[in-house]
């Protein structure tokens, strides 16, 4: 449920390109040369994690009311390898060959540099940043309360997952085996590609237990030994892919399914 759909100061002063579609509205800026199209999620209300019929649902998604109130941008994509790149002057991926890839093998701790980076070549009053957990689930939902931001069944014609073990009862479909290309499947609702499956993405939380009362502005806890990482990767299971999912590895990790997707206030 949306609080206030009247949108910041529109366009921004980082804005090299704007508009409003289908989806709502949407600004691009420029990161070194790099065009990045960033989404506005509005302020809003909603349930954060899954009800406990959710088919293959995990311990740990306590279903809660969580308020966001104050609005972000958010990018339509996950981090491609040609924006990593041109910002660091390396490409860690395991799966290059196309710049649309997103970049893979990447650290929490190496996000953080990376974002340093590309706020530094820039000085138009955005500050780039991982989501918050809470952010990233109220935008891949996009005012849903289905499994997947597409409704309760999964198949790989909607997502790249390890599609040879079907989701439920959902149709046996193709393991790719490898990332695909940022903007390979429809957007959801709100207009975000690939938020279930192709990488796992980063978030600014410490992992920790849910509340079970209301909250507002959810960051996680304080401290911890494991970050967030959200929506499912080529090679997990259809089940990791849920818009509830909560994944959590050391911060330094880094494997070929770990990316980020850039937030921005």
């Amino acid at each position: 449920m949306l609080l206030d759909p009247s949108p910041p100061l529109f366009p921004a002063d980082w804005a090299i390109a704007w508009g409003e579609d289908a989806y709502g509205l949407w600004q691009a800026c420029s990161i070194a040369g790099v065009r990045q199209v960033m989404r506005w999620c509005p302020p809003g209300r909603f349930l954060m994690g899954s009800p406990s019929d959710e088919p293959e649902r995990s311990e740990g998604e306590i279903q809660h009311e969580v308020t966001l109130t104050r609005g972000f941008w958010l990018a339509e994509t996950a981090c491609i390898q040609a924006l990593w790149q041109v910002v660091t002057g390396d490409n860690p991926a395991r799966f290059q060959g196309d710049p649309e890839r997103p970049v893979e093998q990447v650290s929490w701790l190496d996000c953080q540099d990376f974002l340093a980076a590309a706020n530094r070549v820039r000085d138009d009053g955005l500050v780039l940043r991982l989501p918050t957990e809470a952010e990233w689930e109220y935008a891949c939902r996009a005012d849903t309360r289905t499994a997947f931001s597409f409704g309760d069944a999964l198949d790989t014609k909607r997502a790249n997952y390890r599609g040879n073990v079907p989701f439920g009862d959902g149709p046996e479909g193709v393991y790719r085996e490898r990332t695909l290309p940022v903007r390979s499947f429809a957007p959801n609702p709100w207009g975000f590609y690939q938020m279930h499956g192709n990488v796992w993405e980063w978030c600014a939380d410490w992992f920790g237990d849910y509340p079970t009362e209301p909250v507002s502005d959810p960051a996680g806890p304080t401290d911890g030994s494991r970050r967030v990482l959200r929506g499912g990767a080529w090679p997990d299971f259809g089940r990791d892919l849920r818009s509830a999912y909560r994944a959590q590895f050391p911060p330094d990790d880094r494997f070929a399914a770990f990316g980020l997707r850039l937030a921005g206030a």
